[in-house]
């Protein structure tokens, strides 16, 4: 895959296992085609951060594994709350990102100017 700008200052969060408050099916279609979009910039973010039910999306049996980890291999760096995997007993399901801690996602927060909240 050719090499792709990362914008060093811009971090994503996503807290569900889908995207918005709408409908389990509609938000995990949204979600997918986010990150569909998202792979089709010239520009990706530097870090996408999950936690609370955000996990469930790098896990076993997510529809957005393969989208993950394309931006992965493009350059972002997927950070997975380990309290969260541990709480829902789904740190061996890890399919990819890396898992860290709170600390490593507060230190996301505090070096980035930019931070988008799905």
């Amino acid at each position: 895959m050719a090499e792709r700008n990362t914008n060093e200052k811009v971090a994503i969060f996503i807290t569900r296992e889908g995207m918005g408050d709408a409908p389990e099916q509609l938000s995990q279609l949204l979600v997918k085609n986010y990150l569909t979009l998202l792979l089709s910039e010239e520009r990706i973010p530097s870090y996408i951060c999950l936690y609370a039910n955000g996990v469930k999306l790098a896990c076993e049996g997510s529809s957005v594994i393969e989208e993950l980890k394309k931006l992965d291999e493009a350059g972002a760096k997927i950070a997975l709350c380990k309290t969260c995997l541990n709480y829902f007993n789904l740190l061996d399901k890890v399919q990819t990102g890396t898992v860290g801690t709170m600390l490593d996602i507060i230190d996301i927060q505090h070096n980035s100017t930019k931070i988008i909240n799905l």
